[in-house]
């Protein structure tokens, strides 16, 4: 039987009898085969630029990737998730794409790349790869041939310029607002030296938008698709799925408050750059073309929006395979909260067919061992500021970070890990303020840190130059001096560590099927009622039970497999999970 790691390429669907016959064949061997992989997969996201340096310039780079990924067979992941590492200037850590079908010279060449596919592929490691369709860089030729071109030119409509308001269109096209902070518009000089039309960008101003309703944006992206499917990559997870399409006209925002944000409040709905529905027929058209491809090919939506049923709209039979659950990331650590969000997710994407996701940490969050210690003011991407109180102390915040873990691991469904989560890794809230790098901070003035506390480079060797992401000193960002007795060998056999924790909980995940399983909520145990606070569940053979806000609550009898931390004497303490396989 063939290696379902290796892609043969395209279909090709013959019209005589014998072709007729294969396709009979194919569908039945397919109705046959087990689940597709992405289903149950977890999946571990790599930011290149912070993983592993092998170059020794203090910047991740794909033959650093390489080079490490027998540690995430270790860890027990299925699928590498990663972040952009195409042609780009880097003004937003390479979500500003000056070339989609080239890799930057700061990660390696397209031959550093195939050599990463190849050795993922022999481990058995699938490969997702971002893509970043909503804006190209402003050093696309693309762009600079709208500049060049001027107003009602061809190379101007595949982007969103339009002219101002006032006499003078001096004034923004409308009120749309940043996400990163400031307007959403920037106006150009023309070729006369006079002031001229303005162009959209819903981030930097290093980002125009692209205007989806112009066919050749349309045809670029199939062409992009099709170069990374040539080479083998499992899927894509889109950058900002739910943009794309704006609202016909541009219309100004009814609630300005509401626009800042990357659409992931109740307000989505109003906002005219988030979720319209044009953006489902490009994913159809998208769904279509992976499907010529063999070797279950998935893409992954990264869309903010809420409520839940909205999400599920992103990945019904005919369009994307997965969507980030972002409902989930964001839910407060109470008993309550967590179990609706549970539930809406099951609901919500088993109505459509999908796999449900998990996910708690990412590039563009606080990390979660520090999060969801912070209360819920910091949920998402607004980051810590100067101002921010009351930063938790890093062990009882860890602690609350393990059994989160712990609950999401043992969800059905598919679940993502963000590079370092497995080793307990903090935000780093300290960074210098001339070490920054995020445009969040400069286009707020400084009011907000960002993202980069999330995106410091991660500890492989405590007594190695920089802590073994490179064999240099150097490191894009600096790391804390604590992250030393964080390093994967200081924790690599230590049953206490987080890193043990997580490769035991990946491979019980996979023992017992827990992604493939299913939910049901425990009221009581052993004749006892839950105490508030505490949720109990059963996945096929397992039982779980993680004690978020319970002044104590008792581990059920059986074989105690996994604890986030210590159950002195089968007491279970509150920011701790187990899972239990029940006596007979």
């Amino acid at each position: 039987m063939a290696d379902p790691l290796q892609h043969p390429g395209p279909h090709e669907f013959a019209t005589d009898d014998a072709g007729a016959q294969r396709d009979v064949t194919q569908q039945a061997a397919s109705e046959s085969a087990p689940p597709e992989w992405w289903r149950t997969a977890v999946i571990y996201q790599v930011y290149p630029r912070s993983f592993a340096d092998a170059s020794g310039d203090g910047i991740g780079d794909l033959p650093g990737i390489t080079s490490r990924l027998d540690a995430l067979v270790e860890l027990g992941v299925d699928a590498v998730w990663l972040s952009p590492f195409y042609r780009s200037p880097q003004r937003d850590a390479g979500y500003d794409v000056s070339d989609y079908c080239d890799v930057d010279p700061l990660f390696g060449t397209l031959a550093s790349f195939d050599r990463m596919l190849e050795a993922a592929h022999q481990r058995g490691l699938r490969v997702i790869i971002d893509l970043v369709p909503n804006h190209s860089s402003s050093e696309h030729p693309w762009f600079q041939a709208a500049l060049e071109a001027g107003p009602g030119s061809p190379e101007r409509a595949r982007y969103l310029f339009r002219d101002g308001k006032g006499e003078h269109g001096e004034l923004p096209p409308n009120n749309w607002e940043s996400v990163f902070g400031g307007p959403a518009w920037t106006r150009v000089i023309e070729a006369d030296g006079e002031p001229g039309q303005w162009y959209l960008h819903l981030f930097d101003t290093s980002q125009p938008d692209f205007d989806w309703s112009n066919p050749a944006v349309r045809e670029l992206f199939r062409g992009v698709l099709r170069f990374w499917l040539d080479r083998g990559v499992d899927g894509f997870r889109v950058d900002v799925a739910h943009g794309l399409v704006k609202a016909e006209g541009l219309p100004d925002l009814e609630l300005p408050e509401a626009g800042g944000s990357l659409g992931g409040s109740r307000e989505a709905r109003i906002v005219p750059y988030w979720a319209q529905e044009g953006v489902h027929e490009v994913y159809r058209d998208w769904r279509r073309l992976l499907e010529e491809y063999e070797g279950d090919r998935v893409l992954v939506a990264e869309a903010w929006v809420d409520p839940l049923e909205m999400v599920a709209s992103w990945v019904r039979p005919d369009e994307m395979h997965q969507a980030f659950n972002f409902s989930y990331l964001m839910s407060p650590w109470r008993a309550d909260a967590l179990r609706e969000v549970i539930d809406d997710s099951l609901a919500a994407f088993g109505g459509v067919g999908a796999p449900s996701t998990w996910v708690l940490s990412n590039h563009d969050v606080i990390r979660h061992a520090t999060r969801l210690a912070l209360g819920e003011d910091h949920l998402q991407g607004h980051g810590i500021g100067p101002k921010t109180q009351g930063l938790p102390d890093r062990m009882p915040a860890l602690r609350r970070a393990r059994a989160a873990t712990g609950l999401m691991l043992a969800l059905p469904g598919s679940a993502y890990v963000y590079q370092g989560e497995e080793l307990g890794l903090p935000e780093v809230t300290d960074l210098p303020d001339h070490a920054r790098q995020d445009p969040t901070w400069f286009r707020t003035k400084g009011e907000r840190y960002g993202r980069d506390g999330c995106r410091v480079p991660i500890p492989w060797e405590a007594d190695a130059p920089a802590y073994g992401f490179s064999e240099s000193s150097s490191s894009w960002l600096p790391q804390p001096s604590e992250w030393r007795e964080l390093a994967r060998d200081r924790q690599l056999g230590d049953p206490s560590s987080t890193l043990e924790f997580y490769r035991a909980a990946l491979r019980l995940r996979s023992e017992f099927a827990l992604g493939a399983g299913e939910l049901e909520w425990l009221s009581e145990l052993e004749g006892e009622r839950m105490p508030e606070g505490v949720l109990a569940f059963r996945n096929n053979s397992l039982i779980v039970v993680a004690n978020v806000g319970a002044d104590e609550a008792r581990v059920p009898e059986g074989t105690l497999l996994l604890a986030s931390g210590e159950v002195p004497d089968g007491i279970l303490p509150a920011d701790t999970t187990v899972w239990v396989l029940p006596a007979r």
